[in-house]
């Protein structure tokens, strides 16, 4: 018996199909050993060794794995085809005792009867090349995580915050476009179409240039002098082109582009698209082919194919399209130079599997977005589309219009899929038909056609932009871009406004804190950099332990240095423990100062220091409602409170109004409302009407009205600005700038 040992056990019939009763196919289901959740697990003073251990969860997988391989007397594992799946087998090879040169390891890139069979009769040594860049990468993260999160938390006073190597480079990326969009001033300018009719033809020609030089109308005035000038001049055309232009197909999908159109076209989102094009390419359960694997892995950087697959291809495009379809040399794409050329890109494992052919076999979801697959791929094999383009320039005056006619001639690729493009692209790429024209035709103008416009700030990011971004930025990998971008909404650092990423309040804050204290981590190039280093390792070509030394070496001076100032050593006071008789030290926690033994942990007695260290007393003019005294300033958890002088004999109290504070009206009983903080140290805001008027709100009530709807409105405080808002959320806003003070209202 031979046992193959596999990831996810959604292949696991699929695979077991195509290699009959000699085989015991076992999934591992992901990794099996791992750094310690509860410590570091890395000896950062023995060449940043990690230490592995079995994880708790997989203690039955771990025992039915090796209860098996004792029945195999060849063992094969085929884990994914990553530097990921190198590292689970690396791990599997080490629980069950094979030896470190053992040919153990095979891969395939698609799950068919050839490619599982193929990978049989060529198996291999553990590359541990690509297990050291996967330890490098984990060992990097859990540095940066451990050693990062907890000064964060604290700083921050929220123990919920995490920081990460990707996902904090990542939340810049979107708090950066954020701050673009609130300081973004728009500008004011022109557009002018000449609406012009050549036998009886009418198209539209936009104003380009004067005096030969590009030229943009900034305000109305100017646009005035331009018609004044236009009504009463000639138009002709000044220089008229044809070409023929070809557009080339893309290339294949790889994950991340995968991604992006799944979103842009589907309206996956990135969860849907992953856990969809994982089932495609594990298997799905069909009538005609039983469990069936339908594309290749799901998880690359590369945009090569197989010759095999090539030619398949081509013999179906000259059956299904004709010659004309099917290019004469296959068409080649050049993948980045990190991207890992054992894979291919992702496409249909049978393209004789048409996705109408499997329509009512398998889910709405898995037809979708294998047809989106498989039609980029056979696209991607087909013959460039070519227009007919007719370029022509008008003079009018000292004025020059230009209009672009475009008329498709052969779809070519176009006849299976067309690419997705943003709005931009898309208005400029409309087919536009024109009449007959030559040099030294005169037109005749119908009409003058001004348009006033204003710049627009740059676009918060979506899922699919932000993939794009994170791709071409060189942040993390195909296999992490899902997993970074939950994070960011999991921590709650984002949210969602309708399909737009917008950093929240702790989101800005998180950011602003590492970016001033962790410049490097929080460096795009940095981050690109470091992703470069572990391809190297991944190569051969240099030592993990030299990278993490390298980095450590920095990261350590930084966070001693930002320990220095967060971190306080505890006090040692004169009060004894009442428990155990040791010193009681004065220490520090997200709540204030707190009174804690100096045996601890052995003794975890604590005491409030406000009952034993004497708080300034301030007096005040304001009379203890119950007996009279002239009230004092004290301050608490929550900051500051009145107190009768005479506690605790009277032991009256009344919320402290502090004149230079923000403070506003109850919206339900009209008494004042004051900041005061939660427990975790969170700004909100109370009436000083409680217990018997219990509201609060972390937003400030104003105790103006809305004047549109006559609602209340409420303030709330961001980082960089101040918004006034209708309660009703009837639309109306108006947004301060901290910098600047300046106003910018929108109200509907």
């Amino acid at each position: 018996m031979k046992l193959v040992v596999i990831e996810g056990p959604g292949k696991q019939a699929t695979i077991k199909k195509y290699l009959g009763n000699d085989y015991t196919v076992f999934a591992s289901k992901g990794h099996i050993r791992d750094l310690p959740e509860k410590s570091l697990g890395i000896d950062i003073n023995n060449n940043f060794e990690p230490t592995y251990t079995n994880l708790p969860d997989k203690k039955g997988v771990i025992s039915d794995l090796k209860a098996l391989a004792k029945k195999c007397d060849e063992i094969y594992l085929a884990t994914d085809p990553d530097r990921e799946g190198e590292a689970i087998s690396w791990h599997v090879a080490y629980v069950l005792g094979l030896p470190t040169d053992a040919k153990c390891r095979i891969t395939f890139n698609e799950i068919s009867q050839k490619a599982v069979t193929n990978a049989l009769q060529h198996p291999r040594e553990i590359n541990y090349d690509l297990v050291d860049a996967q330890q490098a990468r984990r060992v990097l993260d859990r540095l940066v995580g451990y050693k990062l999160s907890p000064i964060l938390s604290k700083r921050l006073l929220d123990s919920r915050l995490s920081a990460g190597r990707v996902q904090s480079v990542a939340l810049r990326l979107v708090v950066e476009r954020e701050r673009e969009i609130l300081n973004f001033k728009p500008e004011e300018y022109w557009t002018l179409n000449a609406k012009l009719d050549k036998d009886n033809i009418n198209f539209k020609a936009l104003l380009i240039s004067k005096n030969g030089k590009k030229y943009t109308i900034k305000n109305k005035e100017e646009m005035d002098a331009v018609l004044e000038v236009l009504k009463s001049s000639q138009f002709t055309t000044s220089k008229v082109s044809r070409e023929l232009k070809k557009v080339k197909p893309q290339p294949p999908f790889i994950t991340s582009s995968m991604q992006q159109d799944a979103g842009s076209k589907l309206k996956f989102n990135l969860n849907t698209t992953t856990r969809v094009a994982q089932s495609l390419y594990e298997g799905v359960s069909t009538k005609t082919y039983g469990k069936k694997a339908l594309v290749t892995y799901i998880r690359t950087d590369s945009t090569r194919v197989s010759q095999d697959a090539q030619v398949a291809t081509k013999n179906f495009i000259l059956e299904k399209f004709g010659e004309k379809y099917a290019p004469a040399k296959f068409n080649i794409y050049t993948s980045k130079a990190s991207a890992q050329e054992g894979h291919e890109a992702i496409r249909p494992i049978d393209i004789t599997i048409t996705p109408e052919s499997i329509k009512s076999e398998i889910t709405t979801e898995q037809y979708k977005l294998y047809k989106l697959i498989y039609d980029r791929f056979l696209a991607s094999q087909m013959t460039d589309a070519v227009y007919d383009t007719l370029t022509v320039e008008i003079g009018a005056d000292v004025y020059t219009f230009k209009v672009v006619g475009k008329t498709p001639v052969f779809d070519g690729f176009q006849a299976v899929y067309k690419a997705t493009v943003d709005e931009e692209e898309a208005s400029n790429d409309k087919e536009v038909k024109l009449p007959n024209l030559n040099e030294g035709d005169i037109l005749t103008l119908v009409d003058l056609l001004p348009e006033q416009k204003f710049t627009k700030p740059p676009q918060r990011y979506t899922e699919p932009s932000f993939i794009k971004l994170m791709e071409n930025k060189g942040i993390g990998r195909p296999a992490t871009y899902a997993q970074t971008v939950n994070t960011l909404f999991k921590r709650n650092y984002c949210v969602l406004d309708g399909k737009y990423f917008v950093p929240t309040e702790i989101g800005f804050n998180v950011c602003d804190f590492l970016c001033e204290n962790f410049e490097d981590i929080m460096n795009v190039g940095f981050t690109a950099e470091m992703e470069e280093k572990l391809d190297e390792i991944a190569k051969g070509k240099i030592n993990w332990h030299q990278v993490i030394a390298d980095f450590y070496s920095d990261f350590e001076k930084q966070l001693i240095k930002v320990n220095g100032y967060i971190k306080e050593n505890p006090i040692e006071s004169d009060e004894i423990c009442e428990k155990c008789g040791a010193k009681m030290l004065i220490k520090t926690s997200a709540n204030g100062k707190f009174l804690g033994c100096s045996n601890y942990p052995k003794c975890n007695f604590t005491k409030n220091i406000s009952t034993t260290e004497k708080q300034p007393v301030v007096t005040t003019d304001i009379p203890c409602e119950k007996c009279g005294a002239m009230m004092v300033i004290r301050t608490g958890k929550n900051g500051k409170f009145l107190a009768c002088p005479r506690y605790p004999e009277c032991k009256f109290t009344k919320p402290y109004i502090d004149k230079n504070s923000e403070s506003g009206v109850c919206p339900e009983c009209g008494k004042p409302v004051i900041e005061q903080k939660s427990k975790k140290g969170k700004i909100f805001y109370g009436c000083t009407g409680y217990p018997d008027c219990k509201f609060m709100s972390w937003d400030l009530p104003l105790g103006d009205k809305c004047p549109n709807c006559n609602s209340h409105l409420f303030k709330r405080f961001r980082s960089d600005y101040t918004e006034v808002y209708c309660s009703k959320k009837c639309g109306y806003i108006v947004r301060t700038k901290k910098q600047n003070k300046e106003e910018e209202t929108n109200e509907s």
